[in-house]
């Protein structure tokens, strides 16, 4: 009586053991994901609605526009720069809270419509980008820290509000166009150009005047309303991305969107990828023979290569192969050199001179057509044979 053989183990993939495969690789995600959550949702509130006179929150202005709504002065938020050139007037303070986001084209369009119109136009921490198109001649030089700092001016407004939280960006313009207050190592942090048909340009180094937290610090609440209550009515333009006037035209191209830093981080990461990839690289050195693990019959080798030759339907290649291999062996028999076996004009006239008068044509055997079908190219084979043996035997 034969022992019962056991059943051979299952080798398919259970949801079980695909869940002990994986799980550490999905406990890991998971935790990616949650800190990534985490942390977007505590850095989501930390500059929600900066500088916008809608936001309560401690980086945003409201508490500027309530106080100008208390002197009567009305707040009106623009988001695009046709809203906020369409508003310009004699009656108006543009403030621009990111002068630098404009792009050249909306600077100029921006400049064109100010200067004649008679308002104001604050400019909120502009630098180089800016300065050459909307305060012409007027240079920023190396920010400050923001803290208290005295007038240091005849200005009014400056003058009335006292010290105030100023800094950031420092500007320097010749003297006879412009009047600077709240000085930093020399340069003031609040520049007003001169005046121009009735109109000025005030350039803030820093928003901190502005923001609902700073503003109950020193004189900035006094002096937030002497800069934007000489008028009554205030249009705050928030310059957004989304603005169908940042395209330039359609004259931009993808490239020109990407900051420069990361096109030397991407160039600087293909060098380290390139150089990464040579020290890698195998190193070969010459050729080392290996004692083959399995021994393979030479007929063996033969009839696979006829297979494929038979299943690619190569029937030429099968052909020149077989003649190829004949004219190598002919030609040391009828004295031709191996570097004319494979010249008719040399090879069939020696061939021919071995065989009988009406024996077979070398030259159609030996270089003749491609086969038409498998028939024929057995027949060329067992041809090919027989001439060879002719010409041994004569």
């Amino acid at each position: 009586m034969t022992a019962p053989t056991a059943a051979p183990a299952s080798t398919s993939v259970t949801a079980r053991r695909l869940w002990i495969r994986t799980r550490g690789l999905l406990l890991a995600l998971a935790v990616l994901a949650a800190a990534g959550i985490a942390l977007a949702a505590l850095r989501s509130n930390s500059q929600h609605g900066s500088l916008d006179p809608r936001s309560a929150d401690q980086y945003g202005s409201r508490a500027v526009a309530q106080l100008l709504k208390a002197q009567g002065v009305s707040t009106h938020v623009v988001t695009t720069l046709d809203e906020a050139t369409a508003a310009t007037g004699p009656d108006t303070t543009l403030l621009i809270t990111v002068p630098d986001l404009l792009t050249e084209a909306q600077q100029r369009q921006l400049r064109a419509a100010t200067t004649d119109s008679g308002g104001r136009t604050v400019l909120i921490a502009p630098g180089s980008p800016s300065l050459g198109i909307l305060a012409p001649g007027v240079r920023a030089e190396s920010p400050v820290s923001v803290k208290p700092r005295d007038p240091g001016c005849a200005q009014p407004a400056a003058t009335r509000a006292g010290r105030a939280d100023t800094g950031g960006i420092r500007y320097a313009a010749p003297d006879e166009t412009g009047d600077g207050c709240y000085p930093a190592d020399g340069l003031p942090t609040l520049l007003r150009t001169a005046p121009h048909r009735q109109g000025d340009t005030v350039l803030l180094g820093a928003p901190d005047i502005l923001l609902n937290h700073r503003l109950d610090k020193e004189g900035n609440a006094s002096l937030a309303l002497q800069l934007l209550g000489t008028r009554p009515h205030v249009v705050w333009y928030l310059p957004s991305l989304g603005d169908v006037s940042a395209t330039d035209g359609g004259q931009r191209s993808f490239f020109d969107l990407i900051p420069s830093g990361w096109r030397w981080a991407t160039l600087q990461l293909a060098l380290a990828a390139a150089l990464a990839a040579i020290w890698r690289a195998r190193r070969l050195g010459p050729l080392v023979t290996e004692q083959l693990p399995v021994a393979i019959r030479a007929s063996e080798a033969t009839e696979g290569r006829a297979r494929l030759y038979r299943k690619a339907n190569a029937r030429d290649r099968a052909a020149e192969t077989l003649r190829s291999a004949t004219r190598s062996r002919l030609a040391p028999l009828v004295g031709v050199t191996a570097s004319a076996a494979h010249s008719p004009e040399v090879l069939v006239p020696a061939v021919s001179a071995r065989l009988p008068a009406a024996g077979r044509d070398p030259l159609s055997l030996l270089f003749g057509p491609t086969p038409a079908d498998d028939a024929a190219l057995v027949r060329l084979a067992d041809e090919l044979d027989a001439l060879e043996r002719e010409v041994r035997t004569s």
